[in-house]
């Protein structure tokens, strides 16, 4: 049985155009229906823009409906121009595989391994056996010139004197039609979904279907998720945050939610979660009666970190997140010690230092400028204030040995509440 979908994305504030919204509404709701998003494969790692696109597939399966997820085998070779402002690399082969296995792997891993029965299908698949004069006598000939050229992907670049369009990026936007056509085809999915700067592409797709297979197909974009300030979301000052862990760690990928701004906040509970849209409200509402406890931030980044880096993730994020505000540091490998610490005062010595007597705990003190000088750190030691892994050092003679390392090389110094610095050291 399905509920109605489009009611649950305009409440959430996630529909930013679509065709005939009526003749939409009641095809779906006639019976379950196909529903498709694309993906193409720049990187070997979906980043957070992409959230937006999977968990739409989500609310499509939880609608009653069938998601389909399609990976751009073949789209990918050439790159989309939506959104560029000059041309983009052409990938290898052997990149363009690895890309295509590790986005492929992470949407299943998003869906297929937590519920949804979602399609995941390869582009590349019915693209590659294509007579390229086949195509242009079977396709190409069904789609008017000035009809691709009116379209803003196009034309922003065309107008840039200082970029322009090549043909193969021009073509980009053939491939994409014939994509919706060939899964109309297949699985008679007439529903494609995407952010905002795909409409060129969906609207041509939905142009060839009705000129080669007289049908009707829709289209449907949300907005792209970007920040109050007009930022895209997902970008920050080192980089962008991605799904994998390799790249960003669970730590960095839960601490980027903590951090949002309130009003970024409440639109990513509506946008990002399928928490009851009740249960935003409510949030909204102790934002407002009690902003300190950034409820809606922290409700945020545990759905999302459990969703893509499932519970022992979160666990492991909370643990590094109470870590820096002084939790127990318990077994923490030197990766996330360093992440969790990335901008506190560090210092390296020789691993050699910590055997026979070890390293005076005042001279580290001084060394990592969490004292001005020995006396100072003597006084704060004697006064209670000074913690090795978070543990409070009362010895003014303590030594540094084996035994305080809380990783492998990494050791956690910390003076009062907040002043922390990292000892590393290298074998």
């Amino acid at each position: 049985m399905t509920t109605d979908f489009l009611k649950d994305l305009h409440l959430r504030g996630l529909i930013h155009q679509s065709t005939d919204r009526n003749s939409l509404h009641e095809w779906l709701n006639q019976s379950p229906r196909s529903v498709y998003a694309g993906f193409d494969p720049t990187a070997d790692s979906l980043h957070v823009g992409h959230l937006v696109a999977v968990v739409m597939l989500q609310r499509v399966a939880a609608a009653g409906h069938v998601p389909i997820a399609l990976v751009g085998g073949a789209t990918g070779m050439i790159g989309d121009p939506s959104g560029r402002s000059a041309e983009r690399n052409l990938l290898s082969k052997d990149q363009l595989a690895a890309n295509v296995a590790g986005i492929r792997g992470q949407i299943e891993s998003l869906l297929l391994d937590r519920g949804p029965k979602v399609i995941v299908v390869n582009n590349y698949d019915w693209m590659s056996g294509i007579n390229y004069l086949e195509f242009l006598r079977d396709v190409g000939k069904h789609v008017p010139l000035a009809t691709m050229l009116a379209k803003d992907s196009v034309k922003s670049r065309l107008d840039r004197p200082d970029c322009g369009l090549s043909f193969t990026e021009f073509s980009y936007m053939l491939l994409q039609a014939w994509d919706f056509v060939h899964l109309l085809d297949v699985f008679d999915c007439r529903v494609q979904i995407g952010g905002s700067d795909q409409w060129g592409n969906i609207t041509a797709g939905i142009d060839l279907a009705r000129r080669l297979r007289s049908t009707e197909v829709f289209g449907l974009t949300c907005p792209l998720l970007t920040k109050s300030d007009g930022t895209k979301m997902g970008k920050t000052s080192s980089g962008a945050i991605w799904l994998d862990p390799k790249r960003t760690s669970p730590y960095r990928f839960y601490q980027y939610w903590i951090n949002l701004d309130d009003a970024d906040a409440a639109i990513c509970l509506r946008r990002l979660t399928e928490l009851p849209i009740e249960e935003v409200e409510s949030l909204d509402e102790l934002g407002i009666k009690e902003p300190e406890k950034r409820a809606s931030q922290r409700r945020l980044a545990e759905v999302l970190t459990e969703l893509v880096h499932g519970s022992n993730g979160f666990d492991s994020a909370k643990q590094a997140t109470e870590i820096f505000f002084g939790g127990k540091i318990g077994s923490v490998d030197d990766e996330t010690l360093g992440e969790i610490f990335a901008d506190v005062p560090s210092k390296e010595y020789s691993r050699s230092v910590l055997d026979g007597d070890g390293l005076p705990l005042i001279e580290a003190i001084e060394a990592t400028g969490l004292a001005a000088s020995r006396s100072v750190a003597r006084r704060a030691i004697e006064q209670g204030g000074i913690y090795v892994n978070n543990v409070r050092v009362t010895e003014v003679s303590h030594r540094l040995s084996p035994n305080d390392l809380a990783g492998q090389k990494t050791m956690v110094l910390r003076s009062g509440k907040k002043s922390y610095s990292l000892l590393r050291f290298i074998p």
